[in-house]
């Protein structure tokens, strides 16, 4: 694992952000943090299939809608993930590093309680939230055994993704993406030995994420604490002194989060009306797009260290490249993938076994997404800078501004005048206007932060919400 560092003695691990290259360091922390992602969406679709592989259409149902239930407690944890990046990134920043693992071993308590919360409250509700979201009498069993199992492994989760949020913050990419390569690597081993092997079928696929959220922990821990050091000891006073700094970060966060799936929901609500081939082509281009755009969520979140370490250090001037070579770097992954996709678009079809308007609808996708997702990944930029750099609430008003005004009503129009390539495309529309405006508004609030640290007649810590 490396040469374990000793215990802190007032020496910060090195901002390594606030030099060298800034177009490098998006590269690097963007293309680790993709494969790590990328590996976990790729998991997650073979999971699925192996369930498929069962031949009970329930059962792959089931598993549908308790993905849809984990994704309240997985929100959580990837608020608290955000919160822990940011504020230790911005305390090593600015030379501070006693002040970096406190806040550390803060935000990981308050992360595994707040998802000790989350699985509390669920685990008792769960027939009538299934229910709520659509799931039919004879899918709720089978989405409750396997909830019961997977959704108390949140707490580990929430230990991995925060201890994740550490290395990134201090710039290990490699051991960041260490973290959820474990997680993956044990995926793909067990789900066929358990599923198959074991004749456990959908306990088995349970099983499979509570191991796999345990190596995820470790993996984190192994680095985070083991290795640099960056974790102090808890201590209830500095969690309740930390608590308000860190909720202002990772409550707006939370809510960020939410929107995609009330986005996604509703535009499968418009697709419904157009038939069952409409519906699979629509099921099929959304396990798609984690796995064909899953580098722009890795990249947006790799950029939140970056910009931290350069506010810490009031090198305004760094910031700003790091978002124009973040938006090129935006710009040549969409292109390489949208490429792949025009190419790919007839095998995928035929992988899919999709007809019809099924065919149709993903053929458009794959003619069209490139430009929808570019947008989208300019506003996962802007929300990115917002929540690092103290304004998580333009974060979310921005993504449910496009959750809502951006796709409910384009995307019902677009269906009204051309289908569901009409709605798709109207998505679209939203997705430009939101994304452009994101990263003029993120350009913007570094240049707010700069007229701020002027005013204060500069130093460290001018200016800056920092705790």
């Amino acid at each position: 694992m490396g040469e374990v560092r000793p215990p802190d003695t007032g020496t910060a691990p090195p901002a390594r952000f606030v030099t060298g290259s800034p177009f490098r360091h998006v590269v690097v922390m963007g293309a680790t943090a993709s494969v790590g992602l990328m590996a976990i969406f790729v998991v997650d679709l073979l999971s699925l299939l192996y369930i498929a592989r069962l031949g009970d259409p329930v059962l792959t149902a089931a598993v549908g809608f308790a993905t849809i239930v984990q994704i309240f407690a997985v929100s959580i944890n990837i608020g608290m993930m955000i919160a822990v990046g940011a504020l230790v990134s911005r305390a090593l920043g600015s030379g501070d590093v006693a002040r970096a693992r406190r806040l550390a071993a803060s935000s990981l308590v308050l992360a595994v309680v707040a998802s000790g919360l989350v699985t509390v409250v669920l685990l008792p509700l769960l027939t009538p939230f299934l229910t709520l979201i659509g799931a039919a009498p004879e899918t709720v069993p089978a989405a409750r055994t396997f909830l019961w199992i997977a959704l108390p492994s949140t707490l580990l989760m929430a230990l991995g993704m925060g201890f994740s949020g550490v290395l990134r913050a201090v710039g290990d990419a490699r051991r960041g993406m260490n973290v959820t390569l474990a997680g993956a690597a044990v995926t793909v081993v067990l789900d066929p030995l358990l599923i198959f092997g074991l004749n456990l079928g959908i306990e088995g696929a349970a099983i499979t994420i509570v191991i796999a959220r345990l190596a995820f922990a470790w993996v984190g821990y192994a680095g985070a604490v083991r290795v640099h050091r960056m974790v102090a000891r808890p201590s209830l006073a500095a969690v309740w002194a930390d608590a308000g700094p860190i909720l202002r970060v990772a409550l707006p966060t939370v809510l960020t989060n939410l929107a995609p799936p009330v986005a996604s929901a509703f535009l499968a609500h418009v697709m419904a009306g157009f038939g069952t081939s409409t519906v699979a082509g629509n099921a099929v281009v959304d396990r798609l797009v984690p796995v064909a755009f899953g580098g722009l969520f890795a990249l947006s979140g790799a950029v939140g260290p970056i910009l931290g370490q350069n506010w810490g250090a009031a090198r305004f001037d760094r910031m700003r490249a790091t978002l124009r070579d973040a938006a090129l770097v935006t710009g040549l992954y969409v292109a390489t993938v949208w490429l792949a996709l025009v190419l790919a678009r007839g095998p995928l079809t035929t992988l899919f076994g999709l007809t019809g308007a099924g065919a149709d609808l993903l053929g458009f996708f794959c003619l069209a997404g490139g430009a929808i997702w570019f947008f989208n990944g300019l506003l996962f930029l802007g929300n990115a800078s917002f929540n690092n750099l103290g304004f998580p609430l333009a974060a979310s008003a921005l993504n449910w501004g496009r959750a809502t005004l951006g796709t409910m009503p384009t995307a019902w129009l677009g269906a009204s005048l051309a289908g569901p390539e009409g709605a798709l495309a109207g998505t679209g529309i939203g997705s430009a206007l939101f994304g452009v405006v994101g990263l003029a508004l993120a350009f913007r609030t570094v240049g707010v932060l700069e007229r701020r640290e002027a005013t204060a007649g500069g130093g460290a810590e001018a200016g800056r919400p920092v705790p």
